[in-house]
Order: C-alpha cells, then structure tokens, then sequence
C-alpha cells in the first residue's frame, strides 16, 4: 500500500480547536501540559518518574488475562515490563463497541501501538506499553449495540442494564450470525469469523468479548488491555472519589475551564456536575446527588446516605463509584504510568477542560495526542479521481462543488457573466450619477434596482452551468460514486465504516499497513490506497 497525507485543516472535516491546538495557538496554552512532540515527551517522562502503583497494576492485569495470557507472548512481556521504573504506557480508550464498531476504533489503537515504538526509537532507555483503557463502566448502550458492515447495520438488541462491560453477551448470537453473514467466503473471512465467533458466543461479559477480539488482532504488537471496573483499581482512587463526592471539589475548577474557553472562543464538550460519580451495581449505573437535607441519594433507587455514611460506603466499596466522563481521565492518570492519551478530535476539547482539575489534584497532565484519522481505498477508486482530473486533497469538497468545478474546467462555452455585468455596472454608474442630479433620494432606488439585477444575473450563471451538467452526465454521476465510496452517509469513512470489510480484503496486512504509514506525531490526515 501507498499513502499519502494532508493537513487537517484541508478536510473541513475536524473542530476549531483542535485545529487551533494542533497549531499550537497561545491562547489554549494554559489548557494542556506539554505539547506533543519529543521534548515534551522527555519533559514527561521526568514527571512520570514517581509513579507509585506498578506491582497493583501488573497484579491486575495477569488476573484479568488469566489463561489467554499464556498464547499472548509479546503481551506477557510487556505486562512484565511494567514492574520497571524505566517503563511508561501511552493508552487510547473507547467505548465497547461490538465488533469494534467504526474504523477509527482501530485506528486509534494503531496510533498508540505506532507511538510507542516511535518513542522507543527517540529514547532507547525506557520502554513504552500501548495500552486499550476499555470503557467498561459506560452505560450509553444504544452508542454501541450495532455496527455497519458493507453497507447494512448489525444491531444487537436487547435491554441495557449497568455498566456495558458488565452485560452477558448470552444474548448476542444472532447479532453474531447477521454479521459474519456478510464476510462472503475466502481465507480472511474464514479467520475473521473465527474470531468474532470465539470472542462473543462464550456466554461471557462484553468486557471480556471485547478483550478477546481486540487482542485476536494486536496482541503480535503486545497491546495491553485493560478494565479498571475492579475493586482493587479503584482503592487507590479513593482519596479522589472522596473529595469529589463529599468536598464537590472539581466541578469548580472544570467549570471555570470551561467558561475561559467559551470567552476565547473555542468549543466545550462535557459539563461537570457538582458530584462526578455514578453509583455502580450489576444491576443499575445511576448519578449520586446532594439533597436539599445534606443527604446523598442515588437517583431512581430510593436509596440515600447520610455523609458519614457516603464516606464509609466510598472507603468499603470503592468499586461502587464509578467515574463520569469529567473523573474518568484522572482515574486512568492515577492508575497508569501514563505519558500519553489519544483521543478523536472531541476527546481532545475535552480534556482541555480538565486541565485545571489535574492541576488541583496534583495529578500530572498525560500529553494530549490526536489519533491518527485516515480514508482508506484501492487503485479503482484512485484512478477514478485523476481520470477525473479530481485530487485526494479537492475530495473533501462538496460533491456539489466538485461537480461544478468539473464542468467549469472542461466546458467549451463561457459560464460565467462577468464582463456583462461588468458594462452593466458602469451603466448604472451614469443612471446613478444622472438620477442623484435630478433627485439625490433616488440613489438608493438605483442601488435596489442594481441589486435585483445582479441577483438575476447570479440565477442565470446558475442556469447556464446547470444546463451544461447535462453534457457531462457520465463524468458527473463517477464524482458521485467516488464521493459515495469514500465518503458513506457524506461523512469520513472512519465514522462509519466498519473493519471487517477492509480486513477480508487486506488480511493481517491490513493493521501493519495503517501502523507503517501512521505517523502520530505528524498530525496529517492519512489516505492509504
């Protein structure tokens, strides 16, 4: 395969603000730690030296493994390695998605799998784990109960209960059928469904599902997976969980984040709440609110907690609490010797908010890094757009557009009205000047005449370059195709698209392919073909 790249900002495609950071604008400056590039890493790296948690983490992992462990060497190695001071973690998290989900799943673990081999190569002396951080506690099952397959939405449906992690996937053999019906027959297909077969009909959590498929693909690449859903994890929480809950400490500092980035003119995507805990059982996730008695009550369970109580309850059962989208990273930064966090363009603004929260916590702010967002097609497709005398960078214009500017560049008549509207204009310069002499409160009668005009010349350039679409019907209905191909549903693959049809085409190769022609720290959109 071949790539080649452009920037961001050429798509039309990502935020304001993450464009503006990328950019490394000054105003966004007080919102992140250190910018990531090399020297920020090596900066990192010296705060991360105190990390305190390693024997518990390795502990955790190996439990969670089990068994699977034994036929994932490389994975094994690198869970050892986090016994070592010298050893530090980039991580990437998602959402339970099944079957991954959208391509940017992938990508986004293929970032982080890539970036630590790149820093490996920067700084020999220590070693870098990818990490997976499996959103195990979100409750938001209707985000990822189906996925889009050549075209046709698998969904699983069945009722939500507690954290997604925690769901039987007793329940999911179906869904499993309607999506391994579409792979077709050939070796890839046969492997893939062998795979999702494996992961899924074992009558086990989703958690575990989604462990077992996500390290079918990059356990060659020792990508580290974990569920911090375990009581032992959050122990170390607990000083955070109970200033939070019972101090409402952090709601304050995120929202004055928030505000100064509003003020300045940037996007905010998540909202504190003055408690940033759910209250976590097999059974429900629900918000924990203060009362107007000074109370603590679990909303919709009719169950309440004195603050002696609510601090006892946090101290016992810390497995309980489970953080929101605003306490998630500094529970992830607590527990990991974590440098790095990538995220898509929206995880990004939003950890820009949280910088302060970190700060007040004493918490060391990981690097923010963009996972690296791509399109991926095959010479059919790429011959088609310089047939089209079209490029990779002018396919993120409008179909509309890309329409338009074909005809304009191939058409053998003059479209456009602008030497007539010219010689109008300077005609109604003298009517102008003739009617302001007899009365100087016509001008603006003129003007509005002038104006009906040029809007009438606007529809007829219009008109003209529609009636001559029709000369170019063959070419026209190709950019359609082209732009239905790369661009499913008008938006970017990778947000829509699920793997599996990449995978049966491409293989293995398809992974080492992204993971050769990634590169994290350059922050440029990736088109593979």
């Amino acid at each position: 395969m071949k790539a080649t790249y452009i920037d961001y900002s050429d798509t039309g495609s990502f935020s304001k603000t993450l464009l503006a950071y990328l950019a490394n604008d000054e105003r966004l400056q007080p919102f992140y730690g250190e910018r990531p590039d090399l020297e920020g890493f090596r900066a990192q790296i010296e705060r991360k030296q105190g990390f305190q948690h390693r024997s518990l983490l390795v502990s955790q992992l190996e439990e969670q493994y089990g068994p699977t462990l034994a036929d994932s060497p490389r994975v094994a190695e690198h869970i050892a390695l986090l016994k070592e001071p010298n050893t530090f973690t980039v991580t990437t998290g998602h959402q339970l998605n099944i079957f991954t989900g959208p391509l940017y799943f992938i990508f986004k673990i293929v970032s982080a799998i890539r970036l630590a081999k790149d820093l490996k190569k920067a700084f020999p002396e220590y070693n870098f784990v990818p990490v997976y951080w499996m959103a195990t506690e979100d409750h938001d099952f209707a985000e990822i109960n189906n996925t889009r397959v050549f075209g046709k939405k698998i969904s699983w449906d069945v009722p939500a209960v507690s954290g997604t992690g925690r769901m039987s996937t007793s329940t999911i053999a179906d869904t499993v059928k309607q999506y391994c019906n579409t792979f077709g027959i050939s070796p890839n297909a046969d492997r893939l469904k062998a795979i999702v077969e494996q992961a899924y009909l074992q009558n086990r959590s989703l958690a575990d599902a989604t462990r077992d498929m996500v390290n079918a693909f990059f356990k060659q690449e020792g990508l580290v997976i974990i569920d911090a859903d375990r009581k032992a994890l959050k122990e170390p929480f607990i000083p955070y969980i109970l200033q939070d809950v019972l101090e409402e400490k952090s709601v304050k500092a995120i929202d004055n984040s928030s505000k100064r980035l509003t003020e300045l003119g940037f996007q905010t995507q998540v909202h504190a709440r003055d408690i940033n805990f759910f209250y976590l059982t097999d059974e429900f996730r629900e918000r924990i609110v203060r009362t107007e008695d000074g109370r603590f009550e679990v909303l919709h369970q009719q169950l309440y907690f004195t603050a002696q109580e609510m601090k006892a309850e946090i101290e016992q059962y810390p497995e309980r609490f489970s953080p929101n989208v605003v306490m998630r990273p500094l529970y992830e930064e607590i527990i990991l010797p974590n440098l790095a966090y990538i995220g898509g363009g929206a995880e990004i603004v939003y950890w820009l908010q949280l910088r302060a929260n970190f700060n007040q916590y004493d918490v060391p702010f990981p690097i923010l890094i963009p996972r690296n967002s791509a399109m991926i097609t095959d010479d059919s497709v790429t011959g088609k757009i310089y047939r089209l005398d079209l490029t990779f960078k002018s396919i993120f214009k409008s179909t509309d557009a890309l329409k338009n500017e074909y005809v304009r560049r191939h058409t053998k008549h003059r479209l456009n009205l602008r030497d007539e509207w010219m010689e109008l204009n300077a005609i109604f310069g003298k009517i102008k000047l003739r009617t302001h002499k007899i009365d100087p409160s016509l001008g603006a009668s003129t003007e509005a005449v002038k104006a009906r005009l040029k809007k009438a010349i606007n529809s007829l350039e219009k008109k003209l370059l529609k009636a001559d679409k029709h000369n170019y019907d063959d070419a026209l209905l190709q950019i359609e195709r082209v732009k239905d191909k790369l661009f499913p549903n008008g938006g970017l693959q990778e947000r829509s698209e699920n793997f599996a049809a990449l995978y049966i085409k491409h293989g293995e190769e398809l992974i080492q392919e992204l993971e050769k022609h990634f590169n994290p720290l350059d922050f440029k959109f990736t088109i593979v073909y």
